[in-house]
């Protein structure tokens, strides 16, 4: 069976004027209202209707949309929001906004049948520019036209910009961003029955390509010889047995520093096993890799982006079914890294198959022991009762990490809110018959599933990310809902700012 992946582009940006476009875009990055008020009355003066200018020019919206003398018209225009509460780390960001902006102006030429856009760049900088790139190819993804391999005229848009030359790299570099979110947010709409842990790996090992990155694929023998058991355990009911998958990159020109490394929780489907999930939960329960999918794209996104520093990405696989074979709840497992964990609940597996390969990650040695450690998982409902769908939750045991991926997730239009490690609250966890169980009754699932996972940080700088992964509804540039790419945008951030 093929998987078709999405690692190619659908929008074609051409560096120049069109000399027919259907529909005009125009970007103003200026922060002088004056400016900004000047440059709104000509294009409106040039495009719009006697009868729509007066009430055009009498609008303080940042975005405006109209069909003038020579077709569409949109003004996205850099007005300066009001910073709110929370340091600003919940306030909306530049580059969030045009992105999704900039999007929602490519899902509009669809439906108005737009074969050519010109997209104008007034003092925009490089990072309103890349928000219009990004955002704009992020809107064309529809899950059903790559799945089936439908052929969609996308529009051709033109670029020009009355600033700082736009250049293909530009280009390429914004692109390989928006392939790397695609690739995450196809891996997750993906269906249960053609996505788990053999054709994922097959995937990570055959159908991308990731250079300078070596692939390594353990199989179930491997885990057992490893001692892997709670990844073990967690697969067991499913016909499909478990995977880890690592993802060694080492650039060329390598920085002194040493690696980054990401373990991305890959519950490929989660009936929730003998604890069995009710129907209405289970319905969704594909986007349970969805941890996997965002390290698999960050992969991506290093690999093709030359990346400066080392940096492993693990995923760890297994489909959690319903089996006579299934792990049972009071059953005991010895973990990779020596604790004995009591299953109490099999619907708390996500923290048994990152246990297992968080191990794997922090036990590299010599260069390869890594200096920081991420895991990214769909862990908890939990986070999104406390943060909603939109806000990561962000567990960490170093203040400075913690404010870096809060910042750039700021930045990058994912915002992250830290959450507290209360380490009293691990009394939950305590076991009769074992080190401690996999799960708590009660109140703070969230806070205790994370003290669970520092069990196995191996003293390591740590950050847990909980993330929702899903969009309940067509939104801003994800003009369709299903899998989001979360928190790929995030970490592609944080990422640039701690590249040496």
């Amino acid at each position: 069976m093929s998987i078709r992946v999405m690692t190619q582009p659908l929008i074609q940006f051409e560096l120049k004027l069109s000399s027919s476009p259907e529909g005009i875009v125009y970007v103003l990055g200026s922060t002088s209202k004056s400016k900004l008020l000047k440059e709104t009355k000509e294009i409106i003066e040039t495009h719009a209707h006697d009868f729509q200018a007066k009430k055009l020019l009498a609008t303080d919206k940042r975005s405006l949309h109209f069909v003038g003398k020579s077709g569409p018209v949109w003004i996205l225009k850099n007005t300066e929001s009001k910073r709110g509460q929370h340091y600003g780390l919940m306030d909306e960001s530049v580059y969030g906004w045009f992105r999704d902006q900039a999007g929602s102006v490519i899902g509009m030429t669809k439906n108005l049948h737009i074969e050519n856009l010109q997209i104008y760049l007034s003092q925009c900088s490089a990072e309103i520019t890349r928000a219009v790139l990004i955002g704009s190819e992020l809107a064309t993804y529809q899950f059903f036209n790559v799945y089936a391999d439908k052929k969609v005229n996308y529009p051709k848009v033109f670029i020009e910009s009355d600033g700082s030359k736009i250049t293909k790299s530009m280009v390429t570099a914004a692109q390989q961003e928006a392939v790397a979110i695609q690739l995450a947010r196809h891996l997750v709409n993906l269906p249960p029955n053609e996505i788990n842990p053999t054709t994922l790996s097959r995937i990570a090992s055959q159908d991308i390509q990731f250079p300078n990155t070596k692939v390594t694929v353990w199989d179930e023998k491997k885990l057992a010889t490893e001692r892997m058991n709670l990844l073990l355990a967690v697969g067991a009911g499913s016909k499909t047995p478990p995977k880890m998958i690592h993802l060694r990159y080492r650039p060329k020109k390598a920085s002194r520093k040493k690696p980054i490394a990401f373990v991305g929780k890959g519950i490929t489907f989660d009936t929730g096993g003998l604890d069995i999930k009710p129907s209405s939960g289970m319905r969704m329960m594909k986007k349970d890799m969805g941890g996997s999918a965002a390290v698999l794209a960050l992969a991506y996104w290093v690999a093709h982006s030359n990346y400066s520093r080392p940096c492993d990405f693990y995923l760890a696989l297994a489909e959690n079914s319903v089996d006579s074979k299934s792990m049972r709840p009071s059953d005991l497992y010895k973990s990779r890294a020596g604790f004995v964990v009591e299953i109490d609940n099999t619907d708390a597996e996500g923290r048994l198959v990152l246990a297992d390969v968080m191990d794997v990650a922090v036990t590299q040695k010599l260069k390869d022991e890594p200096e920081i450690l991420v895991d990214i998982a769909t862990l908890t409902g939990a986070i999104k009762v406390a943060l909603g769908a939109d806000v990561a939750g962000l567990f960490c045991n170093n203040d400075v990490l913690s404010e870096q991926i809060c910042n750039a997730g700021q930045v990058a239009g994912e915002p992250a809110w830290r959450m507290p490690l209360i380490s009293k609250m691990f009394s939950g966890l305590n076991s009769n018959f074992a080190d401690f169980r996999n799960s708590a009754d009660g109140f703070g699932g969230a806070v205790t599933a994370a003290l669970f996972l520092e069990k196995f940080a191996g003293g390591k700088k740590w950050a847990h990310l909980d993330v929702y992964c899903w969009n309940d509804k067509p939104t801003g540039a994800l003009a369709q809902t299903g899998a989001n790419g979360q928190p790929v945008q995030m970490m592609i951030e944080w990422l640039k700012r701690v590249s040496v």
